[in-house]
């Protein structure tokens, strides 16, 4: 394992995949990578004719605070080869499994709400996709 993805998306079980990752990382001495999924993608959004595109300046900046807390995190750590990126996309798990694979990380962590039931099958499972389609290995966090 020498290149880790950890998907955030600013909720608790996506800590729990950073600190995850953090560890993990430290501890197969890999790189690390935080990402998140922009959705709607910010392409899309800034050319509809309702759309502000200061709105999307402004919903991006807790995002990126986010990222900035991992970073300093995992370099409270001892982590050095840690870095953050934003990717667009209207599929979560396509736009993550998509940067893993261009980007060549042999290892994906993710936080696992656990939901069930009726929201599950209506929606979806972004982490279940992940694991179904994932070229490398994944690390599901609870």
């Amino acid at each position: 394992m020498k290149r880790i993805l950890c998907a955030t998306d600013g909720s608790a079980h996506a800590q729990k995949a950073v600190d995850f990752s953090i560890n993990l990382a430290r501890q197969a001495k890999a790189e690390l990578t935080f990402i998140h999924v922009l959705v709607p993608a910010a392409g899309d959004v800034s050319r509809t004719y309702f759309w502000d595109s200061s709105r999307l300046q402004t919903a991006s900046e807790p995002i990126q605070a986010e990222l900035y807390e991992a970073m300093q995190q995992a370099m409270q750590q001892e982590l050095e080869a840690v870095c953050c990126t934003t990717v667009p996309g209207d599929n979560v798990a396509r736009a993550i499994l998509g940067y893993a694979q261009n980007n060549a990380h042999d290892h994906v962590v993710a936080g696992f709400r656990g939901q069930g039931g009726e929201s599950r099958t209506l929606l979806g499972s972004c982490v279940e996709q992940i694991i179904q389609r994932a070229h490398c290995p994944v690390t599901v966090v609870r």
